[in-house]
């Protein structure tokens, strides 16, 4: 693979009888997530990052985040309204936002660490000493979705 890629590289694999639960009090017993943090999916609206880049001397580019799920259209913060989405056809609950941490304020691509987009969410995005943005998400049940899917909101 690294020679393929032209990088060192690591594979790495969960088997099966690794299980990680999403955390229970948002979840179903039978909801599983794998690498990610806490949630299966993470969905990022550009009308929300557009709102923070307005507010930002110098705007940062959606892979601060680390989203699975880039969605355009819509009003910023839109999906926060919401419980449920359909992306294509795959039907996702909507339980919580994603509190935010260090990671949003290294620069992915030249792992440069600032105080940015931390400290001005931290301004209008804060609820019980946590800073919100983007949507955690867990599908209905298995399936896939793809680039340009509609995105729908229910």
């Amino acid at each position: 693979m690294s020679s393929l890629l032209g990088w060192h590289c690591t594979l790495v694999f969960m088997p099966d009888s690794v299980v990680r639960p999403v955390d229970p009090q948002y979840a179903s017993p039978e909801d599983r997530v794998g690498f990610a943090d806490g949630f299966p999916v993470l969905l990022a609206a550009r009308a929300s990052l557009d709102d923070l880049n307005a507010r930002l001397a110098t705007p940062v580019p959606m892979d601060r985040f680390r989203p699975n799920l880039a969605v355009e259209g819509g009003a910023a913060f839109d999906e926060e309204r919401h419980a449920r989405a359909v992306v294509g056809e795959l039907a996702f609950r909507m339980p919580k936002g994603c509190a935010r941490c260090q990671v949003t304020t290294v620069d992915q691509a030249t792992a440069q660490v600032g105080v940015e987009p931390l400290r001005t969410l931290a301004r209008y995005r804060t609820v019980a000493n946590k800073v919100y943005f983007a949507q955690n998400l867990i599908p209905d049940a298995e399936g896939s979705v793809a680039v340009g899917d509609d995105v729908r909101y229910i």
